[in-house]
């Protein structure tokens, strides 16, 4: 909807938190937004060092609509690449919640139900390969997430595994819900980037 915030998990560690906005639909149409948060992620990739910032140490979040885009972006290598940059170059990437078929606002737009799922080229799923760097699949937990949405990402790391991906976690967060879940994913991420910068 458009209301960008840092969770306040996250400003308690030693971060540089940035949290870019992108143009919403129906004002503009697919593929626009995913667009937009590449040119951001490519941003951070171009100028992080300026502000303090490692390159090399770079994370991507986003939870709901912004899980399917930093799925989107962390899968098909096309959208970083339009930036000169290697999507394979930022350390993880953390879905929250995101979808992995094609988005239902994509296929609103299109006139399709938003119930059946559809798996073309604007699906994450579409685009699973073997190397990746970490991908942490976050959901809420099943009972009280989004219908289909924990069992979605449980394909895609199937899927993944199948194609030989094994950096690929998924983390069901037991008694959250689709709108609660950010805290708790927050502390899970954290705790993957302190364990990384320590070496485990």
């Amino acid at each position: 909807m458009g209301d960008k915030y840092i969770p306040e998990e996250f400003k308690s560690g030693d971060f540089i938190i940035v949290a870019p906005n992108y143009r919403l639909s129906p004002e503009v149409k697919n593929p626009a937004y995913t667009e937009d948060a590449a040119e951001a992620v490519a941003w951070v990739c171009k100028h992080i060092d300026q502000y303090g910032g490692n390159k090399d140490k770079i994370y991507v979040c986003g939870h709901s609509a912004g899980g399917y885009l930093t799925l989107m972006i962390a899968l098909d290598k096309s959208y970083l690449a339009a930036h000169n940059e290697d999507v394979d170059q930022v350390k993880a990437w953390f879905p929250i919640s995101g979808q992995t078929v094609t988005h239902y606002t994509i296929r609103k737009e299109r006139g399709l139900s938003m119930k059946i799922p559809l798996i073309d080229t604007y699906a994450p799923l579409n685009h699973t390969r073997k190397a990746t760097p970490h991908i942490g699949l976050i959901t809420a937990d099943k009972r009280y997430e989004q219908p289909g949405r924990y069992e979605e990402n449980a394909l895609l790391k199937a899927v993944l595994n199948d194609v030989g991906n094994q950096d690929v976690t998924l983390y069901e967060l037991q008694g959250f819900n689709h709108g609660n879940i950010v805290s708790p994913a927050a502390f899970t991420i954290m705790d993957f980037i302190n364990g990384s910068y320590s070496g485990k």
